[in-house]
């Protein structure tokens, strides 16, 4: 028992030894870690504020770059205000933006109307092909002359009095910038007889304009639409002029007439009129759509008489562009002024476009020359095919007042 209690003790002496001297190494440790730690903080603290220090210098960076970036852009916003006000008073740029535009409209206006030659299985005539690299002849006015198949008389009586012939027309063309052409489409059977007629009339006189246009007297509208849209795609005139091949014209004073508003962008030049809406079927002039107009008794818009009536090149675009969705009356002259209302146009209410033939004389030897004239009795010269060289002695300009014109 002895040796067994001294064991114990033994035991216990040891453990208690091995307590004392872990509580010392445990101690002496967390100083050392404590030091250890101090001087680790000391070398590692200045890290942190030198990072932030950097943070700040760069976010400092940052914000003196969007600062330069806002001035650059307020800069350049004020710099492109600057250009585009030089720009708006820049007449020379204004003009040639309005050519680009110009050009471009012909552009497409040409090629809808060759798209729709080929739709229809027409061939598509070499004058609708626009070289990329060649700029269009500018001219003055295309004269279309509106005709029928019947009116072959009609047209050589134009050819012997104000429609110069041959190689004078085409010098007329190159030298004044004057395009006068008969206006026709084609019979209900194309390639028929009355086809071949006009065919023939064409290769010995070459002055027609052939329209994708089926002909007939309700189709006016229709072939007015077509006229416009055609001429415009052919030749880059200032005006456009419809006239029927029963009414005598000076070409000289239409020419000097029309160049008096070349600086007008839109104008419809015309013997404005007013008319009453004939609701009553069977009479001449009746408007099948007269509801349309408002009361019984009531009158047509202000739109130029259909004999002859000119507009410029804006309008005539306009026509070319929106020719699908333009409306169609049964009387042409109401369908073209139908088509210019709510458009700013200027209506000029020319007198001298619509002369009698009894005044057109006098008005002629008093130095007051008639643009055109006619017998509103007829709506035309009455006889015109026996009647229009008769007209022509008395009311024309004389046939070097053409050549000899300036516009």
């Amino acid at each position: 028992m002895s040796s067994k209690h001294h064991h114990r003790g033994g035991v216990e002496m040891s453990s208690g030894s091995k307590s004392f001297v872990s509580k010392k190494w445990t101690f002496l440790l967390c100083i050392g870690f404590f030091c250890a730690g101090t001087l680790f903080s000391d070398r590692m603290w200045p890290e942190p504020e030198a990072s932030v220090a950097s943070r700040e210098a760069a976010s400092d960076e940052h914000l003196h770059l969007v600062s330069d970036d806002c001035d650059s852009s307020k800069g350049l916003k004020q710099e492109s205000k600057d250009r585009l006000g030089e720009v708006y008073k820049s007449p020379d740029a204004i003009q040639t933006l309005d050519k680009t535009i110009s050009t471009l409209e012909m552009e497409i206006a040409a090629a809808k109307a060759a798209q729709e030659s080929i739709i229809n299985g027409s061939p598509v005539s070499d004058e609708f092909k626009l070289p990329e690299t060649v700029t269009r002849r500018k001219y003055l006015m295309v004269v279309g002359i509106n005709t029928a198949f019947n009116s072959r008389k009609r047209r050589d009586s134009v050819r012997a009095t104000w429609m110069p012939p041959g190689e004078e027309r085409k010098k007329l063309e190159e030298e004044k910038g004057i395009v006068m052409r008969f206006v026709i489409g084609h019979s209900a059977t194309p390639g028929g007889i009355l086809d071949r007629a006009i065919q023939a009339e064409e290769s010995k006189h070459g002055d027609f304009l052939r329209l994708d246009h089926v002909e007939g007297y309700l189709e006016l509208s229709a072939k007015t639409k077509s006229y416009f849209s055609t001429a415009f795609a052919l030749w880059d005139a200032d005006f456009y002029v419809k006239v029927d091949d029963d009414v005598h014209v000076n070409i000289a004073t239409l020419g000097a007439e029309l160049a008096r508003y070349r600086m007008k962008p839109r104008v419809y030049i015309g013997c404005m009129k007013s008319g009453p809406v004939l609701a009553q079927k069977g009479v001449r002039y009746h408007e099948p759509e007269y509801w349309k107009f408002g009361e019984e008794g009531n009158k047509y818009f202000r739109h130029a008489t259909g004999q002859l009536y000119a507009v410029s090149r804006e309008l005539a675009s306009y026509i070319s562009i929106n020719q699908n969705v333009l409306h169609k009356y049964v009387n042409e002259d109401v369908s073209l002024g139908s088509w210019f209302l709510g458009l700013d146009v200027e209506h000029v209410d020319d007198r001298r476009l619509c002369c009698g033939t009894t005044d057109c004389e006098w008005k002629a030897q008093a130095g007051n020359m008639c643009v055109a004239s006619f017998d509103w009795s007829c709506s035309g010269i009455c006889r015109s095919a026996d009647r229009m060289k008769d007209v022509h002695r008395r009311c024309g300009e004389g046939r070097d007042a053409l050549m000899a014109a300036s516009f």
